[in-house]
């Protein structure tokens, strides 16, 4: 049996891989139909502009939840990889909760940043989620910004819990899906900065130089403690083989090795952190904690997809009503 220390050295390369890995990856999003709600731009006085958000209004008259939902790595600055892959949009019309889908954050794991970033810019979204789009959704929208979830995908499942674990009290309710909320742990922390410098950003100026600065402040596996009472659902699959894609699946006709090699360790880095994040939870008193660890996965949207009804049913909506 590995000891504790040799699980984290093993989960550390496979973290590293992943964020190398995700430097070759070419998949052609599905086409984006029409989306359900608006877009709206709102202004961050905190980061100097406005930001596009996708917000389906939960309808009615009376004060509704809001569910924020954060995108990937990649993330557009016109569109939500959530829109053009998922349906959840319009799976969550007529669900009496506004649902916030905000445009953009590509590479800045929705944090605040120490520096400006000379390819990434200003980068407060911290600010911007926990307090100047609440207060948008508030006056537009009808937010009570009492009944509050975040939920993410990868890079903004790390985040989704870093934030939830911060702000205690605005969240209810939390989600990741494929996320690497084991922030410090060495690997993990390098495969990280690796993903901020994937995309034309230096990690020193979000949280400094690695483990120190605010690094271990923004790791949710060391600030967990902060989740007791609260609705966390945490998915991954292990990366082997795929239910929706055999061309990931070994001894498939269609397999196809390189993009398995190039897919497959994201997943199980993913399915590591998780993993040793749910045990860290299991130490916390009071969480309401939901799991779907899978013997297949690929890191990608047809899960999170699936993941997200999921985590509704079982996290937001009791959380929320």
């Amino acid at each position: 049996m590995l000891s504790s220390a040799r699980k984290r050295l093993t989960a550390g390369v496979l973290a590293v891989a992943a964020a190398a890995a995700g430097t070759l990856v070419a998949v052609t999003p599905a086409p984006e139909a029409s989306a359900a709600g608006t877009v709206e731009n709102v202004y961050s006085r905190a980061m100097h502009r406005s930001v596009p958000v996708q917000i389906i209004d939960g309808g009615g008259s009376g004060a509704k939840p809001t569910l924020y939902l954060l995108d990937g790595l990649r993330a557009p600055n016109d569109t939500s990889g959530w829109l053009q892959n998922t349906n959840v949009d319009k799976y969550m019309a007529g669900k009496g909760t506004n649902v916030a889908i905000p445009f953009g954050g590509a590479g800045s794991f929705y944090t605040n940043w120490e520096r400006r970033d000379p390819k990434l810019g200003l980068n407060k979204w911290e600010t911007f989620l926990t307090k100047e789009l609440p207060a948008y959704m508030k006056k537009r929208h009808n937010s009570d910004n009492r009944r509050n979830g975040i939920a993410g995908l990868s890079m903004s499942g790390t985040a989704a819990l870093n934030l939830a674990s911060r702000h205690p009290s605005f969240y209810k309710a939390v989600a990741s899906y494929s996320g690497y909320p084991t922030v410090t742990m060495p690997g993990f922390g390098q495969g990280i900065q690796a993903a901020v410098m994937e995309m034309g950003g230096n990690p020193v100026n979000m949280w400094g130089i690695w483990p120190a600065g605010q690094w271990a402040a923004n790791d949710p596996f060391l600030t967990a403690g902060n989740l007791a009472g609260k609705r966390v659902y945490v998915s991954s699959g292990t990366g082997v083989g795929s239910k929706y894609d055999s061309s990931l699946t070994p001894g498939s006709p269609r397999f196809n090795p390189t993009k398995f090699a190039q897919m497959v360790p994201l997943e199980v880095a993913a399915s590591t952190s998780s993993q040793l994040y749910i045990a860290r939870l299991a130490t916390v008193p009071g969480v309401k904690l939901t799991t779907n660890i899978t013997p297949d996965g690929a890191h990608w949207w047809d899960y999170w997809g699936a993941r997200f009804k999921q985590s509704w049913k079982t996290t937001f909506r009791p959380a929320f009503f």
